[in-house]
């Protein structure tokens, strides 16, 4: 036996059972969704597309999905531009404070969703953005920042500042420079930070629970209260179809990073 194949093996072995039981839950929600039986039940005894059309015929379903939707496009039109705006800071500045701010946009991810929840809550219910719209954009633009922070870094490390330089001494001023010769050669980290916000907003839960609610309740919210009072398998067609719409996001965002580097 080779040197070192033997710790190889065990390293692809591990990393196959890791993602095999990160694979389990939704290989078992697929058939689930196609079940006919009148409750959730593994295996299914018989398959029906019914609960796909007893999803797309709800009026109920079909107005939390649009609410969703609404949140996550108007997420992703405000995370993504400030998002690029703070990575393009961070990464070009020196500033000492520079830290503490990519510290603080990055809170969201490091603090416990369930305490982010409560602290939104008691701001918004103060503020009268409990249920509303604005609030849930509010609420998902700060969880979304990271992912484009994030990003579009990452994008900006591989990107030579030299060129920028070069616009700014022809006599670019420094936005129309970011513009024409920046952006161009970082939108696939954008598209990216953009996907993963998006994804970020229609699947958000645990804020949804606290102040999501009456006209502007979201998919996520409803799927909640529907498999706590009626467990009927439109919640697996459900899980299926946003499963299947976010791994083609990704899928879309991650081919046109390899396409980009391909290029360069």
């Amino acid at each position: 036996m080779k040197p070192g194949l033997l710790p190889r093996l065990a390293l692809i072995s591990v990393v196959g059972l890791v993602l095999a039981y990160l694979i389990l839950p939704v290989l078992i929600i697929v058939p689930i969704s196609f079940s006919d039986a009148r409750f959730l039940r593994f295996p299914p005894t018989g398959f029906s597309l019914r609960w796909y059309v007893e999803y797309f015929g709800s009026r109920n379903w079909m107005d939390a999905t649009g609410v969703s939707l609404a949140i996550a496009i108007l997420t992703v039109l405000v995370a993504t531009p400030l998002g690029v705006a703070a990575a393009y800071a961070i990464t070009t500045s020196r500033h000492p404070l520079m830290r503490a701010i990519h510290l603080v946009l990055m809170l969201p991810l490091i603090v416990p969703i369930i305490i982010v929840a409560i602290g939104i809550f008691f701001v918004y219910s103060r503020l009268g953005l409990v249920a509303t719209l604005p609030g849930l954009v509010l609420a998902n633009v700060m969880l979304g920042l990271p992912y484009v922070i994030t990003a579009v870094a990452a994008g900006l490390q591989r990107f030579d500042p030299v060129q920028e330089m070069v616009a700014r001494s022809l006599g670019m001023n420094r936005l129309r420079a970011f513009l024409v010769v920046t952006l161009p050669q970082i939108k696939a980290s954008v598209v990216a930070g953009a996907v993963f916000a998006f994804i970020s907003a229609i699947d958000e839960t645990i804020i949804a629970l606290f102040v999501s609610g009456g006209q502007y309740q979201t998919l996520t919210k409803r799927m909640f209260t529907a498999l706590r009072d009626e467990i009927d398998p439109t919640i697996a067609a459900i899980s299926t179809l946003m499963t299947a719409a976010s791994f083609m996001l990704v899928l879309i965002a991650t081919s046109r990073g390899n396409r980009r580097d391909a290029q360069g």
